[in-house]
């Protein structure tokens, strides 16, 4: 598998836009909250190193990774100088289908809301086999998926502006 080789989060290969102009939201789940956390962490510590300014920056918390489409959807409707919305969470496989219907529901609202606003709506909700494999890529040997959210975040931001 090719995740084993490497960081996920290694953006060296790319060129990154500066986000002091954009403004973004963050909405992160509270279930796994450790995962969910650190995946916070990633991303807003990213956010701030390629320039987004703090005060351009809102965090919600939610109650679930099922919750983050509603949270999309309010806060683009409610704030719409907003340039993106970056949903974080984290679903862990269990022992019953429970698991595919909210990875299904999530990954298509977040696609729908962002198509409904014509604004960028960022997927970063780790979907894994177990704890191990969340804990992995939300700042262990797998990097952060934090931190790639808030990457496509400001490059889709820049998109939406230059395109």
């Amino acid at each position: 598998m090719a995740t084993q080789l490497k960081n996920l989060s290694d953006f060296s290969h790319t060129t990154v836009p500066d986000g002091a102009a954009y403004k973004i939201a963050i909405a992160v789940a509270e279930w796994n909250a450790d995962v969910t956390g650190s995946l916070y962490k990633g991303a807003l510590e990213t956010l701030l190193k390629h320039g987004v300014k703090e005060e351009n920056i809102t965090s919600f918390a939610v109650p679930g990774s099922f919750e983050l489409t509603g949270a999309a959807e309010i806060l683009l409707k409610k704030h719409t100088d907003l340039d993106a919305v970056i949903c974080l969470g984290c679903i862990i496989q269990g022992e019953t289908r429970h698991f595919d219907f909210i990875c299904d529901a999530v990954a298509n609202g977040v696609t729908q809301v962002g198509i409904k606003y014509s604004k960028p709506v960022i997927f970063g909700v780790l979907t894994t086999n177990d704890l191990q494999q969340a804990v992995d890529r939300s700042g262990g040997k797998h990097g952060n998926k934090g931190d790639e959210a808030a990457i496509t975040a400001i490059k889709m931001a820049h998109l939406l502006h230059t395109a």
